[in-house]
């Protein structure tokens, strides 16, 4: 009969390919591991890897069996979850993805209320981009992720817990006087400068400009919020930031001012996003409020 000790072994060797890396995840001798997969495709009767001194391979068959595994073992993790539901909330570990354009803002604000009112909680963050935690989700891989919406989720649920507009940074020597509010018309699109291609930032970004179908003319591709507002700080071009961002990266800037985008909001929405059968979803609820309410408290 197939085990659950041979499909994790082989869902390990499909995210290495590669038998001793994966026995060194699996914390098994190599020559066990190797057995394990021997014995399993015997028992298929197909061959799931192809391997030889220098690679490793996975076959069509292979898989079609991998794909079946992956869904397998969601299901146990899920069912072993079942058993938290009626526990005290956090009282079992937690891993959470986030990308880079909202953790290093977000967390600061909410984390110390989270670990005040539960402090045993063990809480690990992964950051990543959209896409990498969106597919970690689907695998089982984390808990949820915090994503700035709108982002292709389909198949996954979001819990909503923060709306944000853009503001526009510039150096006060090259911004207009006494302007408060400023459209994306009047923005100098030839100066500003926004995140590299592949961070959904930039896609907000321009969407909230209406500036989704034009190219930027720009030497300068930062994968960094920070870097950004620097390169404004040294008078290069001016740049778009999220609320929540706004306190952090402008602080000790005397140098800077930061003006309300005047377009159709919200720009981007924040959200926990998980599998539609997550078990855990009440103790997702308290952090989003959690979130929301220290967002509210230091962002307003």
């Amino acid at each position: 009969m197939i085990s659950i000790k041979q499909l994790h072994y082989a869902l390990a060797i499909e995210k290495t390919l590669h038998f001793k890396k994966a026995a060194e995840a699996c914390n098994v001798s190599q020559s066990a591991l190797s057995t394990a997969i021997n014995e399993l495709e015997k028992q298929l009767g197909l061959t799931i890897f192809e391997r030889n001194n220098k690679q490793v391979l996975v076959t069509h068959n292979g898989q079609l069996i991998l794909n079946k595994a992956k869904k397998v073992k969601l299901e146990l993790d899920e069912l072993m979850q079942i058993s938290q539901i009626n526990k005290a909330p956090f009282s079992s570990a937690m891993t959470i993805g986030v990308i880079p354009t909202i953790g290093p803002y977000l967390l600061p604000k909410v984390l110390p209320e989270v670990r005040r009112q539960y402090p045993s909680f063990k809480l690990k963050i992964i950051e990543e981009q959209s896409h990498v935690l969106v597919d970690k989700i689907r695998a089982g891989e984390l808990d949820a992720a915090i994503l700035a919406l709108p982002y292709p989720i389909e198949g996954l649920m979001s819990f909503d817990f923060w709306q944000e507009d853009f503001y526009w940074v510039c150096h006060k020597d090259e911004c207009p006087s006494k302007v408060q509010e400023i459209t994306s018309e009047e923005l100098e699109i030839e100066k500003l400068m926004l995140l590299k291609d592949g961070h959904c930032l930039k896609e907000h970004a321009l969407a909230a400009c209406s500036l989704q179908n034009k190219k930027q003319d720009t030497d300068f591709d930062s994968a960094s919020l920070h870097t950004l507002v620097q390169m404004v700080a040294g008078k290069l071009g001016t740049t778009l930031v999220p609320q929540m961002a706004l306190d952090q990266l402008t602080y000790n800037e005397s140098e800077l001012r930061a003006i309300h985008l005047n377009e159709p909001g919200p720009h981007r929405t924040i959200a926990l996003v998980i599998r539609p059968n997550y078990v855990r979803t009440n103790e997702l609820t308290i952090l989003k409020n959690i979130f929301t309410q220290q967002l509210t408290n230091k962002c307003i």
